[in-house]
């Protein structure tokens, strides 16, 4: 008990604090939003999703507790483990029958019943790896006069870790993880030591490089984008596709519309009938219709305040690891949110990419709660440094 109330006392309170209040929210939203899905398509109990969110955001937060306990400095074997683990699980997904497919993805794996997604915990550990490795070359990226092989070496390792999931996950057919993988590992990149110079050469071969892989990919009669994906670029005016597509997009138009200034009331969404993956990748629509502007209001001010204080831990880290880790978690929790709500709100195609902290979905969870306790245990070492 002493260890726990020493390790809250160090960590940064506001994050602490509004995370927490979020996850509390949603798991408690999820027993509305999932009320249609869990009763008339499973014929399950109404709490069915309740309680599994439950069981998996305890057992996530035991093992953030343990993560907070264990300095960053650790990762250098813990983050080497754990990429190794979730790239060997990756790649048995995709080179056998191992993997399980769901709405067109075969990414996941199914164990008698009991499903996760290895591609969501790639996130994580993909910025952590990244992050080691320019701390671990720091001085040597930044040097101008560094022989041109260490140069390529060093490079190589970078891109090989950087572009290692993007591309499994492309692989996999899931489009949505894909840009947010690729995404953070761009903002990584940009953001990391390297001269400008270096940047821009570093951009133009991977360019080249990716786009003579999809001419390969292409050749082989794969299909880059499915014939569901495609459609989902005509994202301008879902209402006139309805029939076509443009059904989810439309009906959560409906479902924000009609929750005006203060919603219908908790359990009173009409729209939780139409809306496919009302407890997934639509349940802001839902909290819209039932709870109103002002809460959805409070909820993207909470979105601005996690994301405004892990930069803010991130600009105080006393490690180059530290700086890296919290900003890479910052472009991760930030993508999710874009890519959901920009696609919910019609101005970007619609990719079925979890809300975090409100979503359903146990992998998203144990890797989302894990990412924030990385950053409060970077919180707590600038505390100590200080």
């Amino acid at each position: 008990m002493t260890n726990i109330r020493k390790a809250i006392k160090d960590m940064d309170k506001p994050l602490l604090i509004v995370t927490s209040l979020l996850l509390i929210f949603g798991l408690l939203n999820i027993v509305s939003a999932s009320s249609q899905v869990a009763v008339l398509k499973y014929e399950k109990t109404l709490y069915i999703y309740f309680y599994k969110q439950a069981a998996v955001t305890i057992g996530s937060i035991f093992i953030g507790f343990f993560i907070v306990k264990t300095p960053t400095k650790s990762y250098k074997f813990f983050g080497l483990l754990a990429f190794v683990i979730i790239a060997a699980t990756s790649l048995a997904v995709s080179l056998s029958s191992f993997g399980a497919t769901y709405s067109g993805n075969n990414n996941w794996i199914n164990i008698k019943g009991f499903t996760f997604q290895p591609s969501e915990f790639a996130k994580p550990v993909m910025i952590i790896a990244v992050a080691l490795l320019f701390e671990k070359y720091y001085k040597k990226i930044r040097a101008k006069n560094i022989e041109l092989k260490e140069k390529f070496d060093i490079v190589g390792q970078i891109l090989l870790i950087g572009c290692f999931f993007p591309a499994i996950v492309f692989s996999q057919h899931d489009f949505g993880t894909t840009i947010i993988l690729t995404a953070i590992f761009g903002i990584l990149f940009l953001a990391s030591p390297f001269l400008k110079l270096d940047k821009l050469k570093i951009i133009g071969f991977c360019l080249v490089v990716g786009f003579i892989g999809l001419m390969i990919y292409k050749s082989n009669d794969n299909e880059v984008l499915s014939t569901t994906q495609t459609s989902r670029f005509d994202f301008f005016d879902p209402c006139s596709e309805y029939e076509n597509g443009g059904y989810q997009i439309c009906n959560g138009f409906i479902a924000i519309n009609a929750g005006g200034i203060i919603g219908n009331g908790i359990g009173n969404s009409k729209q939780i009938s139409y809306i496919p993956e009302s407890h997934t990748d639509s349940v802001f629509a839902i909290i819209a219709e039932q709870y109103g502007l002002i809460v959805t209001t409070l909820i993207i001010g909470a979105y601005l305040c996690i994301l405004y204080r892990i930069l803010y831990i991130a600009n105080l880290a006393k490690t180059i690891r530290g700086r890296y880790i919290c900003l890479g978690i910052a472009s991760y929790i930030f993508l999710h949110i874009l890519i959901n709500l920009g696609g919910l709100f019609g101005i970007m195609p619609l990719t079925g990419v979890p809300l975090p902290f409100l979503s359903s979905g146990g992998s998203f969870a144990i890797a989302l709660i894990c990412s924030v306790a990385i950053v409060l245990r970077v919180s707590i070492e600038n505390k100590k440094e200080d």
